[in-house]
């Protein structure tokens, strides 16, 4: 079966051209022009020479620089323009879409913080010796960005490489190409020549940065292609972060809230129609509440609005391509198929690749529904009869990004929690990377991490100096 789209469709582009589809009407958008392998080598040629200027500037001057352009985003008509792209080339809600552009501004002061840190040196003495560790920018870095979150996860990608020193080499989704050449235009007109690019392309023009030799390579996408990456980047000894998604599952137990874990439940598995990375995909239920449980979850669910995207009250917009409302419909029919109750049944609609949500109660853990990544607007309920099978549920996956636990809070809770198999786990309530923590996947999720201090110095290197002391 194949696995979920989660940074392009290659029957979109050719050689020449992108062809971006609004997903809510199927209306074909202005091509984009593929960038050469040529071109892309002289970006990163570009992008080398710019860098000795860009680093010498220092991190305030990286920050200052960093807020001017993207503090843009602060006018209105340019986050409104911005916003109605996102809309427009992957179909989230408009109200959404305002909403990704507000955590951007939102972040921006807390990056220049952890840049700050991440960029002191340290001073150590030991048996006579002095050693001071700077941290240095590994050169270009370059960010492959998913179509999710267009704007959000390559800007997150995209500051931490120019703050800590590296010029930086942005592709975007071939699936948001427009949003993601807007975006670039923002920090391109503002930022000396060459220290930011926008390249545009499938999978070949990411193969083009790494053939071209960037230091670094920042992707967020699919297992899948995160492999190839690996392999590619092993030629060059690349530097790698990587990000690739997730199959979160979240444990519900005696003692919990069942109202306040049913709206997490309805909300984490349905926001941005399920197109996250650590959307809710699988709740694992104790026996003991499982029917009431399944019941509120249900009500939350019916509750959330699927249509028009550009309507404010819409909470569900379009998925972002038929490929991938295929993909999911695929998993429901074969679960349904091997005996999963529909506790709450979807439909799909067009024009337009409309899904509406889908509950599925009592599900076989061996489907794929439950062990592959779904990415859409359908979570699974798995019946448990104790704690320790719920446990071995949640860990029986090769996906680790984030989880949740829900009970009786106390120290059985907590302990619960740490045996979860994944980066980052929320506690009666949703995982959060708030407060500098760092934004990580175990297993097949992730490679590398990002957001706080320690994430900054992924896209830095280590060197030290060693003096004798008298």
């Amino acid at each position: 079966m194949a696995g979920p789209l989660r940074y392009g469709a290659p029957a979109m582009s050719d050689r020449h051209a992108l062809h971006p589809i609004d997903p809510s009407t199927e209306r074909p958008l202005d091509p984009v022009p593929v960038t050469r392998p040529e071109e892309i080598a002289a970006a990163v040629a570009r992008a080398r020479a710019a860098a000795p200027a860009w680093r010498a500037l220092g991190v305030d001057g990286r920050i200052a620089a960093l807020d001017a352009a993207l503090g843009r985003l602060r006018e209105p008509e340019v986050a409104s323009a911005l916003a109605r792209s996102i809309t427009e080339e992957m179909g989230k809600p408009v109200r959404g879409a305002r909403g990704e552009i507000d955590v951007v501004l939102a972040r921006l002061p807390l990056y220049g913080e952890r840049a700050r840190a991440a960029c002191d040196a340290t001073t150590a003495r030991e048996g006579g010796v002095e050693v001071t560790t700077t941290w240095q920018p590994l050169g270009v870095a370059a960010v492959i960005a998913p179509w999710n979150f267009p704007v959000a996860t390559p800007n997150n990608l995209v500051v931490s490489a120019l703050l800590t020193g590296n010029t930086c080499i942005l592709k975007p989704s071939e699936l948001t190409p427009h949003t993601g050449a807007r975006y670039g235009a923002l920090l391109e007109d503002a930022l000396p020549d060459g220290v930011f690019q926008v390249v545009q392309g499938a999978g070949e023009a990411g193969a083009a940065l790494l053939e071209a030799g960037v230091d670094l390579v920042a992707f967020t996408g699919s297992v899948g292609t995160g492999q190839a990456i690996m392999r590619k980047a092993a030629d060059h000894m690349t530097r790698l972060v990587l990000e690739m998604g997730g199959k979160d599952p979240m444990i519900v137990l005696p003692g919990a809230d069942l109202d306040a874990a049913a709206r997490h439940a309805a909300r984490a598995s349905m926001a941005n129609c399920g197109q996250v990375c650590v959307a809710v995909e699988r709740v694992i239920v104790h026996r003991e509440v499982h029917a009431a449980f399944v019941e509120q979850l249900v009500r939350h669910v019916a509750d959330l609005r699927v249509g028009d995207p550009w309507d404010e009250a819409t909470d569900l917009g379009p998925m972002s391509s038929a490929r991938q409302r295929d993909h999911v419909l695929r998993q429901v029919e074969e679960a349904v198929a091997a005996g999963a109750r529909v506790a709450l049944e979807g439909r799909r609609w067009g024009p337009g690749f409309f899904l509406a949500p889908w509950v599925l109660d009592d599900v076989d853990p061996r489907l794929a529904i439950v062990q592959e990544e779904t990415f859409g607007p359908a979570v699974t309920v798995e019946v448990v009869g104790s704690t320790e099978e719920a446990v071995a549920r949640a860990n029986a996956s090769r996906y680790g990004l984030g989880a949740s636990v829900w009970g009786e809070a106390g120290a059985e809770l907590e302990a619960l929690a740490v045996r979860i198999e994944a980066g980052m786990i929320g506690i009666n309530r949703g995982l959060s990377a708030a407060a500098g923590a760092p934004w990580v996947g175990w297993k097949m999720s992730g490679y590398g991490y990002t957001r706080s201090v320690a994430g900054m110095r992924q896209f830095m290197g280590p060197r030290t100096l060693s003096r004798a002391t008298p």
